[in-house]
């Protein structure tokens, strides 16, 4: 199976593959050198940090043999059609794990490939990002009943986050200016597949999606690519701009999330930055075990 869409895995196939990733978390060991020789094209569109060395590690841990190519190498549909490119892959590799901007790009290579296909990000989901978000929430709240408050774009971030958090009975709160809501498509997905009684909640008051939130979550307010929007983005985003006044709003333990990197003065402040209850760290630690059991998941016999 694929892994595009964070709602791919489904209700039973997301919690098994949350549970992994707490297991391989504390248990490092149990699963090392286990999917021997296995090869894992990483290939990036988009540079990134926490993404290629998570899931480089993740995927040598396992003893699989990774491959990381870049756009400048490959030429994805430029110098050869997507099609052409995954077919090819598919002949060399186990696993094709993409980072893209355009997410109908890893539609199409789903569409053509045996070999399993992993979003590693695309414009409109992330859900390996998801994966390690719902693992940091669990840490500090059961899943079901929990309460995550993403202040900022309706970006793909927000929209994997509102989609896996429903399927695990999560209430998931989103404040966005007008204009930067999630779509309604993508709040009709996460809504449509939510269990438990997971509320989805859209409004233009970040204080409103706040207050007596578990987890406050957040994320630059002009992505890879948005770089000519970034003054307008910055002038309209500045009122939701996480500070400690507004993270107060929230429950008294309430801990603080971001997928990184942060814009400090931008999207969130120092002191909520580096406040004793930020989890920004286990976070980006988690896409590591998340991306792990993520693969034992989708290369089981």
């Amino acid at each position: 199976m694929d892994f595009v869409n964070v709602a791919d895995l489904g209700p039973d196939g997301l919690q098994e593959v949350l549970a992994l990733a707490a297991d391989v978390k504390t248990n490092r060991s149990e699963v090392a050198g286990s999917r021997p020789g296995l090869r894992v094209g990483l290939f990036f569109e988009k540079p990134s940090t926490r993404t290629r060395v998570s899931c480089e590690v993740a995927s040598a841990d396992l003893g699989m043999v990774p491959l990381v190519l870049k756009q400048d190498e490959v030429g994805l549909g430029k110098r050869e059609s997507v099609e052409d490119v995954g077919r090819v892959l598919d002949r060399y590799l186990d696993v094709l794990a993409f980072r893209v901007f355009d997410h109908q790009n890893l539609m199409k290579m789903a569409a053509i490939t045996d070999a399993p296909v992993i979003n590693l990000l695309s414009d409109l989901e992330h859900p390996c990002q998801a994966l390690a978000d719902l693992q940091t929430v669990a840490e500090h709240r059961p899943l079901p009943g929990a309460t995550v408050a993403f202040i900022g774009d309706g970006n793909n971030v927000c929209n994997s986050l509102m989609i896996a958090g429903a399927m695990m009975g999560t209430n998931v709160r989103v404040a966005s200016p007008d204009g930067n809501e999630p779509t309604d498509e993508m709040l009709a997905a996460a809504r449509a597949g939510a269990s438990g009684g997971a509320t989805i909640a859209v409004t233009n008051d970040p204080a409103e999606a706040v207050a007596g939130a578990d987890v406050v979550y957040t994320d630059v307010w002009a992505s890879m690519g948005q770089e000519d929007e970034a003054a307008e983005r910055r002038r309209r985003f500045q009122p939701y701009q996480v500070n400690l006044d507004l993270f107060e709003k929230a429950q008294d333990d309430a801990v603080f999330m971001h997928c990184l990197p942060a814009h400090r003065g931008d999207e969130v402040t120092d002191d909520v930055a580096d406040h004793s209850r930020s989890r920004i760290f286990d976070q980006a630690e988690n896409r590591m075990h998340a991306f792990k059991a993520l693969l034992l998941y989708l290369t089981a016999d």
